[in-house]
């Protein structure tokens, strides 16, 4: 078992183990004053893990209600937000209670951003069941819903109480599920870690869950110590994310985020080995370890396609978008990309 302190605007923990799951109660007094658990979860995970987490919060004293809804993107909302406020009122839960968001990354995002503004704040507990949402979404306080017009438009930067992350949830997980949590994993070792990267490339699918995990943890926390609310060197988490979330939205969201984050890495590493940043031999690696996790290298949306995309995702600053281009594994930078350049960026890099 591996703890790690993130210091932000609420200190909290991140536990990285097994059988987190059965002793969520015990863990969560500290943070819930009140009387009462608020479990939130999309219906496939509460199938699987919403007895046993019920249970320990009932053992541990408290009153548990839990609120569920359909499975995967499209559920993170205004509609399922604005349900689940409700629920929470009717069910007159106050400040001193707490919510726990039980699942993966739009179960985290939804949760946290009605923990932020259910009441002006209550408390809530990340248990990421998914790859993607141990080493990426449940830490750091990003919280969002999506909007018509992009994904992650509508949200709160808000830190949560308590995050476990239960290895044992990862045994359910169907195995391109957990694939796209590897490209996730990948990006911190393009970003930050070339013996993460070496470890991944040599290793593939094989590697040590539990280490792996808590070392992506141990990266963000320190980004998130130094630039809490995205202004500078926390941006730099974005890598492969402008495009990837173009060829998501594209896709109407049937490509993963860590499949399209991982497209969007091979994009950018060959627009920047074009523009003279990144080099010949890094650009190979990341095609090495992308093809190693079965990861596409490339996408069939053009373009303009993905520019139009680009227009209206939130990293955007009036006439700029900063984009992550690596010069070397572990070594990136921020480009400042003028929107009248990017279709010619992206463009360079599908080619």
């Amino acid at each position: 078992m591996t703890t790690i302190d993130v210091p932000a605007s609420r200190n909290y923990q991140v536990i990285v183990g097994k059988g987190l799951l059965s002793q969520t109660g015990s863990r969560i007094l500290p943070f819930c004053k009140g009387n009462t658990a608020a479990i939130v979860s999309d219906e496939t995970v509460w199938g699987l893990y919403g007895g046993t987490l019920e249970a320990s919060l009932k053992a541990a004293g408290l009153t548990v209600i839990h609120y569920t809804f359909p499975a995967g993107e499209a559920s993170k909302n205004g509609e399922n937000y604005l349900k689940i406020l409700n629920f929470l009122a009717e069910n007159k839960l106050t400040r001193s209670d707490a919510l726990v968001a039980l699942g993966g990354g739009v179960t985290g995002d939804l949760t946290g951003f009605v923990a932020a503004t259910y009441l002006r704040g209550i408390a809530y507990v990340q248990i990421p069941t998914s790859l993607l949402s141990m080493v990426d979404s449940s830490v750091g306080g990003k919280t969002a819903i999506d909007l018509s017009a992009g994904k992650n438009l509508a949200g709160a930067f808000y830190q949560p109480s308590l995050v476990l992350c239960d290895m044992d949830a990862l045994s359910t997980l169907p195995q391109e599920i957990f694939r796209d949590g590897c490209g996730e994993i990948i990006k911190y070792g393009v970003l930050y870690d070339k013996v993460l990267f070496d470890k991944l490339l040599a290793e593939g699918f094989s590697f040590d869950r539990e280490a792996v995990i808590a070392r992506c943890v141990e990266l963000k926390r320190n980004v998130v110590a130094e630039d809490e609310f995205d202004t500078g060197a926390r941006q730099k988490l974005n890598l492969g994310h402008t495009i990837g979330h173009g060829i998501e939205a594209q896709s109407h969201f049937t490509i993963s985020h860590g499949e399209a984050v991982a497209t969007g890495m091979a994009i950018v590493a060959r627009a920047g080995e074009k523009a003279g940043i990144t080099s010949g031999d890094t650009v190979d690696a990341i095609h090495e370890i992308l093809e190693k996790f079965g990861f596409p290298l490339t996408t069939g949306y053009s373009a303009q396609q993905l520019f139009t995309s680009a227009l209206s995702d939130k990293k955007r600053s009036g006439g700029t978008v900063n984009l992550v281009v690596p010069r070397e594994i572990g070594d990136c930078i921020l480009l400042p990309t003028p929107v009248g350049q990017l279709q010619s960026f992206i463009e360079a890099g599908l080619a």
